[in-house]
């Protein structure tokens, strides 16, 4: 059980691997070229895989037609980690670019991009230190049963995001971190907050009843509900990012964890594997974490290769804690003796 989060937050000296003053203005360098290559690509898997599987119903056999959707739904479902990078504002070098693809994540994903840049500035100011940083509250689980039950089609969470748009619509906060947020940290920010969700479930109510109407259901099937099902891929990459780690430690590199993939992957996850990094130096575009990794990567404890090595790793911490509900993993650090 979390507690409110405190008024008076405390300033945590972070350390950071150290990186020289040429090279770390060359990775905050934004780029409108290099934000087109990521978002601009994204966005057109998303039409591409999206028209596909739309196409498909009716002229392939029908399990092709729900693999279709299904890879759809597992590109639409790293839509978070777009809309994550377009908040920290660090994609494009022009600003209106920036806002402008933010709006599409956040509006094709549910999310409320004012709520989260409230949330999100705490959350690396104060990373898994509580009770100013609610955003992450560890310790975090993934069991084999909740992996199933949102891995392929979540229809509770559909539901809990319908309803908790509703419920922020109709000018309504929920919950203790809700209420820290736009009563202490960002009052002025609470219209915001109630109008994005107002214009999400007008636009997607739109969608459907148009489309319902000249009876294209597949069209709300891949844009009002794409990221509600093929999840899996997703959740293996999102929830590695600092479960079974240590909180109240002021090193993101014994908090965060970066874990090595493959460029597809990568480019769908939108470079948060190297999460470690993104959190000692956030200003640096996602598009230049790889380059700012190699700078650091000997003062970082040693990576796992892939998803498989990954999963190893913190599933072997999960059985410990099991055992020991106080242990947290203490990564190796360079220099240690």
């Amino acid at each position: 059980m979390t507690t409110a989060a405190s008024t008076k937050p405390t300033r945590i000296s972070w350390y950071r691997s150290p990186v020289s003053r040429e090279d770390l203005a060359e990775l905050n360098r934004r780029s409108n070229f290099k934000g087109f290559l990521q978002a601009g690509a994204y966005l057109g898997l998303l039409a591409l895989t999206g028209t596909g599987a739309c196409l498909s119903v009716g002229r392939l056999p029908w399990y092709l037609s729900v693999l279709a959707f299904y890879f759809h739904g597992t590109c639409c479902c790293f839509l978070i980690n777009g809309f994550h990078e377009l908040v920290h504002d660090s994609v494009f070098r022009t600003r209106w670019l920036n806002r402008a693809f933010l709006w599409v994540h956040s509006f094709l994903g549910w999310y409320n991009h004012v709520f989260f840049w409230a949330s999100h500035t705490e959350h690396h100011k104060y990373t898994l230190h509580q009770p100013d940083d609610l955003e992450v509250v560890l310790p975090q689980k993934l069991t084999l049963r909740g992996f199933l039950l949102s891995a392929f089609v979540d229809p509770i969470g559909l539901w809990r995001t319908w309803r908790e748009t509703i419920r922020i619509a109709a000018g309504r906060l929920n919950g203790d971190w809700q209420t820290h947020l736009f009563t202490v940290v960002k009052p002025e920010e609470r219209g915001a907050f109630h109008n994005w969700a107002r214009i999400v479930l007008a636009g997607h109510l739109l969608i459907m009843v148009v489309c319902f109407s000249f009876g294209l259901w597949t069209i709300p099937l891949a844009v009002t509900c794409c990221r509600f099902y093929g999840a899996g891929l997703f959740m293996l990459c999102n929830n590695s990012q600092h479960i079974g780690l240590q909180d109240e430690v002021p090193d993101f590199r014994l908090c965060c964890r970066t874990i090595i993939l493959n460029p597809f992957v990568r480019f769908l996850y939108w470079h948060m594997n190297y999460h470690t990094e993104h959190h000692m130096y956030a200003a640096v575009p996602c598009y230049n974490l790889g380059r700012l990794h190699r700078l650091i990567r000997d003062d970082l404890p040693q990576c796992p290769r892939g998803l498989i090595e990954t999963w190893r790793q913190i599933g072997a911490i999960q059985r410990r804690q099991k055992e020991e509900p106080s242990y947290q993993y203490v990564a190796e650090l360079p220099g240690r003796d």
